[in-house]
Order: structure tokens, then C-alpha cells, then sequence
């Protein structure tokens, strides 16, 4: 696998968000986060388990639509517990109001309960929605205001404050910034969330990505790029890239043009265009912590708040 500078993306108003966060989590009945169907690990936040008080939380997996279908339901089975509910969930096209409403009533059943014991109408139920940056926070919130409640858009960093949504008599949602962490411990991570998306580009190497992505393409999905690209998958990583820039024509004077070559496969695979794929399974992470005893316990101080880094290492 190719060896990248660590990637790092931590800008002032995620350090900002982070406190308020804090702040506010006593305000809400539990939390919702949103991860990426395709990446459930590399996409889920560290900092909510050490900063989330043990609140109740409903995982969402968005993006199911552009995921493996039988991963999705690997994941769904390994995240849920006692105190975590999971919905897989496509947040443009399906209609999940009911599905998230009955979701909430049951993982916060005991709050509901003891409200009723003391003579109390049970209120709306107060969720904070968090997770990091290009998950689907914004349209998961403006599909169920029914209005453009959040701001939205196909990069990282969109949504800058937080803001109290009311949907009606059931649910509030506090919306937050799409929040990452100061430093990825795992190179992987970090190439996993830049791959798709979630880190802005121009503090990655696009070679990098185009690279590490074929990688795995080939060895565990090649017949997606044989069928994508028409060609026949090449020895190394490169050869298989300089195949498909030489079928495409990305040429320049006769020679393959390299940053068209690795734009355009890294767009390629954030556009879908090699079809519904899965980027993390949870085998992985069993084989990961096989290697690496201990690599589930919670995470403790990854970072303090108040660090701004706005560069990657290794650039």
C-alpha cells in the first residue's frame, strides 16, 4: 500500500465546535450520528465517544445507496448494542421520518417512562446530529424540516454553527458543524476519508488517493475496473492507471497525463462509476485489533480543542 504523509485537517472553527458540543450535549436526550455507509469506521468521530457522556446514540449509515448492500448489513449488526441503535439509510430518496422517530421512543424508552411516572406529558425528544464533515448532516436535516434548514454542499466544511431544529411534537435536532479529529492515527483512515470525500482536497495528495485506491480496487474488486475501463488489470497500481489514462486518451504529446489520470479515477469512484462499493467491512476491524490488542478501547485526549491545523503532514 502506498505510504502517504499522515493526513491531517483540523480547522479553527472545528476546534470551536468541538466546545460547544460539550457545552451542549447536557441540552439533549442522545445523540445521532451520521457516518458513511462505505467507511463506518473511518468515518465515525472519536472525539463523540469521549466527549458523548455515555447519552444513547443512533447511529445512521448514509450513503447506502453507493455501498454494498450485505457489507451495510454486516455493519448494522456489529454497531448496535444495548445503548446504540443502528438504521442504514439513502437520505435524498427514502422517506425515514416514522423509522427515525420509533427509533428515538425506544432508545430513549427509560427517560419517556420516567416521565410518565412523575405525572409528566413526555416531551419532544431532543437529539444532537453529529458526525464528520460531507456525511449527509445537512440533507438529512432539511429532508426532514421539509425546508432548507442547513446549509448543504458536496464538500467538507459546510456547516459552520450550531442551530436547533424543531420537526414537530416528537423530535428536536441541534445541528452541529461536521466535526474531524486533530490527527488520524491510522494512515488508512485518513486516505479513506479523503478518497470519498470528507477532507478537503487541496490538503491531499492526489496521487496518493488515485494510488492506494487501485490498490484496492485490484485486489479486491477488479473486475469493476476491468468492466468500468474496458482493460485488462496490469501487474502494479500504476501500470493498471496508465492502462486506463492510454484507453481514455488522457494523453499530453503522447505521454499519459498524469493529474487528469488521477483526478479523474478519484472522481470516478467518488461519482460511483464503478458501482456500489464498500470501502471498510467489519472483518476489517477484527483483523485490525488482532494485530493491534487494545485498538478498541475508547479513545482518550486524541487532541486538545483548541489546536488549528489547517495543513497536511508530509506536504
Amino acid at each position: 500500500m502506498p505510504q502517504a504523509g499522515t493526513i491531517q485537517w483540523f480547522p479553527g472553527h472545528m476546534a470551536k465546535a468541538r466546545r460547544q458540543m460539550e457545552e451542549n450535549l447536557k441540552k439533549v436526550d442522545f445523540i445521532i450520528e451520521i457516518r458513511d455507509a462505505r467507511i463506518p469506521e473511518s468515518s465515525t468521530n472519536p472525539l463523540l465517544t469521549s466527549v458523548g457522556q455515555n447519552k444513547p446514540r443512533l447511529i445512521l449509515l448514509s450513503k447506502t445507496d453507493k455501498a454494498d448492500s450485505a457489507t451495510t448489513q454486516a455493519w448494522i449488526d456489529r454497531l448496535a448494542d444495548q445503548n446504540t441503535r443502528v438504521l442504514a439509510l439513502d437520505l435524498i430518496h427514502e422517506n425515514y421520518r416514522a423509522a427515525l422517530v420509533r427509533e428515538a421512543k425506544i432508545l430513549c424508552a427509560p427517560l419517556i417512562e420516567k416521565q410518565k411516572r412523575r405525572g409528566m406529558r413526555p416531551r419532544a425528544l431532543r437529539a444532537m446530529v453529529a458526525g464528520i464533515p460531507n456525511v449527509g448532516k445537512s440533507t438529512f436535516i432539511n429532508t426532514l424540516a421539509k425546508r432548507k434548514a442547513a446549509k448543504t454542499g458536496d464538500r467538507p466544511g459546510v456547516t459552520k454553527s450550531l442551530q436547533w431544529i424543531s420537526l414537530d411534537r416528537d423530535l428536536e435536532l441541534l445541528d452541529t458543524p461536521g466535526v474531524l479529529w486533530p490527527k488520524f492515527e491510522q494512515p488508512q483512515v485518513g486516505l479513506n476519508l479523503a478518497l470519498l470525500g470528507s477532507v478537503k482536497d487541496d490538503v491531499v495528495h492526489m496521487d496518493d488517493l488515485a494510488l492506494y485506491a487501485m490498490e484496492r480496487l485490484m485486489k479486491e474488486h477488479p473486475g469493476a475496473v476491468e468492466s468500468c475501463y474496458g482493460i485488462t488489470i496490469a501487474d502494479t497500481p500504476w501500470e493498471t492507471l496508465e492502462a486506463i489514462a492510454r484507453k481514455r486518451g488522457w494523453l499530453k504529446k503522447g505521454e499519459v497525463d498524469e493529474t487528469r489520470m488521477m483526478r479523474t479515477v478519484v472522481q470516478d469512484i467518488r461519482d460511483d462509476r464503478l458501482g456500489r462499493l464498500s470501502w471498510e467491512a467489519p472483518s476489517d476491524l477484527e483483523a485490525s485489533q488482532d494485530s493491534h490488542p487494545g485498538a478498541d478501547r475508547k479513545p482518550e485526549n486524541r487532541g486538545r480543542e483548541d489546536h488549528d491545523q489547517t495543513a497536511a503532514s508530509g506536504h
